[in-house]
């Protein structure tokens, strides 16, 4: 005689359908997060400038990659673009926060760089205003920046920092350094806020790099260190003479080196060998006395 199984109890019933709604939530979930990060990666790409601006001389190049672990996505960027003088400007920054709110928020930011920059020439009043237009706007966002120009006249860069990593230079002769300049605080904290400007002068063969943080810090290895790290990279670059691009995506590497799981952006400046130049040479990409 044939045993029948007996039937499954209406709780074992109710588990098995909650189980099945969970399960249908989940992959909702999943979805949801994917489409996000989808969404905020296009619009980061999309807000990133296809061409850096370049001039006789002068080489601008620059790398991008999104965040390691493929759920967050950063709001790192840079930008380059011809000022209304003539001069070139050349910024770079990075959001708090990794999300759809944050790629936006970058936008913001680099629309209103753009913006106060047809008005204002001045590297330090061009970040000065862009923090008093992103304080009103009421986000709780900020970002830290680092924003530049260079002016083919004189060689010279004017660069201002508002809480952004240090910039790293070099020059053909084997010296290479960390730029140590005074700064203030990132963009969208506080109103008023003041950033002092350093001039320096960049002659034939010198280099100049601006990167974000994704480049230089990782899970083990701490900021100073993969700044150091870069430094003697670009130093090695500069004596070799290599393009701009090609110390881009050396620079890139190093994110490999420290393990480095936010997403990451480099921009380097590099002056031709054989480009002329209208005064004094050595000073690299040092501050002026």
């Amino acid at each position: 005689m044939t045993r029948r199984r007996p039937p499954r109890s209406a709780s074992a019933d109710d588990l098995l359908a909650t189980l099945g709604l969970l399960t249908a939530q989940a992959r909702e979930g999943a979805e949801l997060q994917r489409a996000r990060v989808d969404l905020a990666e296009a619009l980061q790409r999309e807000m990133l400038p296809a061409a850096l601006p370049a001039l006789p001389g002068l080489q601008a190049a620059a790398r991008y990659t999104p965040a390691r672990d493929g759920l967050d996505v950063g709001g790192d960027w840079y930008d380059g673009f011809v000022m209304p003088d003539g001069s070139l400007a050349f910024s770079i920054g990075d959001v708090q926060g990794h999300d759809v709110e944050a790629a936006a928020f970058m936008g913001q930011i680099r629309i209103g760089l753009r913006a106060v920059a047809l008005a204002a020439t001045d590297p330090g009043e061009v970040l000065s205003r862009a923090n008093d237009l992103l304080v009103s706007v009421a986000r709780e966002l900020f970002a830290t920046c680092t924003f530049i120009r260079f002016d083919p006249r004189t060689s010279t860069l004017e660069s201002a920092r508002a809480g952004h990593v240090p910039a790293v230079w070099a020059s053909p002769e084997g010296r290479y350094g960390t730029a140590q300049d005074e700064g203030g605080l990132p963009l969208g904290i506080y109103p008023g806020e003041v950033y002092p400007v350093t001039t320096r002068r960049l002659d034939p063969g010198d280099v100049f790099v601006l990167l974000t943080d994704g480049v230089i810090e990782g899970p083990t290895v701490p900021i100073e260190v993969g700044l150091a790290y870069v430094a003697r990279l670009v130093g090695a670059g500069a004596t070799a003479d290599a393009d701009a691009g090609e110390l881009a995506t050396e620079i890139m590497k190093a994110a490999e080196f420290t393990g480095h799981k936010d997403d990451a952006a480099v921009l380097v400046l590099r002056r031709d060998a054989a480009a002329g130049t209208d005064g004094a040479h050595g000073q690299g990409a040092r501050p002026q006395e």
